[in-house]
């Protein structure tokens, strides 16, 4: 089958290819009449866009590269999904990479998105110093944007939320809920998200008067296992502490699955709070009470600074864009009610 060609759109619609390319391009003034015109002859013909031949063109492919540290991590699953849908609102398609939460593997993602002529990326660093010499490298090829995480030292714009501020809420809502000791289950202090909730952790605990103590801070993994380990240890030491906050909702899923096991009542006797509000935090038993972060925003904001950076002439670049978004605090089931 022949490809249908814009001289074939142009005379279906009584228009010069003039008039049908700068519809299709969006460029150039065209009346709203004409482009629906235009519009509903090259659907009906079944018209195609030559990407390869518009990207030699206007020297843009029109597609965006994203690194995330673990694509199997629902947070993730549902971030990407809200990018997706924020450069198909501006016309542009999304090319994604899995870091495997593996500093080496995202340089060489990084470069191949290079490599494949995207017009920019969107990356969220699996470290928080490891990453940083590619994610800086890739920065000075191309506008890029880091998202959720972000690695110190680099001059790139971020969006993501205030971990810190979030930390206030989950505290203070714990507090009012009758809680005097807690413990934190997190991911090493490798990546800046889980460095920002313990520090909002820690230091909120201390303004409040809530009892840390040091053998009650667990660091492993952002997973399920993880949760399930660092709450059985808890347990078996016996004197279990009032809450037990998690730096994600996977490893507070794996809290309240171990408390189940162990006929531990959450939160009679220890309230649990997560972070993200993945869909599955809202179907474990109990609920759980975590951060939800505004994906939808989040997502925007990357696709707007990203287009900003791609709009600026070289030399021209103005200071990197720092936008923590105010998250907001979802309580269900796993937590008790202030007085």
């Amino acid at each position: 089958m022949q490809r249908v060609t814009i001289a074939q759109v142009a005379e279906r619609a009584g228009v010069s290819t003039a008039t049908v390319s700068r519809v299709l391009s969006g460029r150039g003034p065209v009346s709203a009449g004409v482009q629906r015109k235009v519009r509903k002859a090259a659907d009906e013909l079944g018209y195609q866009v030559n990407s390869i031949a518009r990207a030699l063109r206007n020297s843009r492919t029109d597609t965006v590269g994203m690194v995330v540290p673990s694509i199997s991590n629902p947070f993730f699953t549902s971030l990407v999904e809200s990018v997706e849908h924020a450069l198909g609102r501006e016309g542009k398609e999304l090319l994604l990479c899995d870091a495997r939460s593996d500093p080496e593997v995202e340089a060489r993602r990084l470069a191949t998105l290079v490599a494949r002529n995207v017009d920019g990326i969107i990356v969220s660093p699996s470290h928080g110093t490891l990453s940083g010499a590619a994610v800086q490298e890739t920065a000075g090829r191309l506008p890029l944007v880091q998202l959720d995480r972000f690695v110190g030292g680099t001059s790139t714009d971020w969006v993501g939320v205030d971990d810190v501020a979030a930390m206030r809420q989950v505290m203070d809502h714990l507090h009012a809920g009758g809680a005097r000791s807690a413990a934190f289950a997190g991911s090493l202090l490798t990546n800046s998200s889980t460095e920002q909730r313990f520090a909002g952790f820690r230091r909120r605990s201390e303004d409040l008067g809530i009892a840390v103590d040091p053998d009650r801070i667990l660091l492993g993994d952002y997973s399920v296992e993880w949760g399930e380990t660092a709450a059985a240890r808890l347990i078996a030491a016996g004197d279990l502490p009032d809450a037990i906050v998690c730096a994600d909702d996977l490893i507070a899923l794996g809290v309240t699955r171990a408390c189940r096991a162990h006929g531990v009542d959450v939160p009679g006797r220890v309230q649990v709070t997560g972070y993200d509000n993945i869909e599955f935090s809202r179907l474990s038993e109990p609920a759980l009470t975590t951060v939800d972060q505004p994906r939808e925003r989040i997502a925007a904001e990357a696709v707007r600074l990203l287009a900003a950076a791609a709009g600026e002439a070289d030399g021209d670049r103005g200071p990197s864009a720092h936008i923590a978004l105010v998250p907001s605090l979802v309580v269900r089931e796993s937590t008790r009610a202030g007085a």
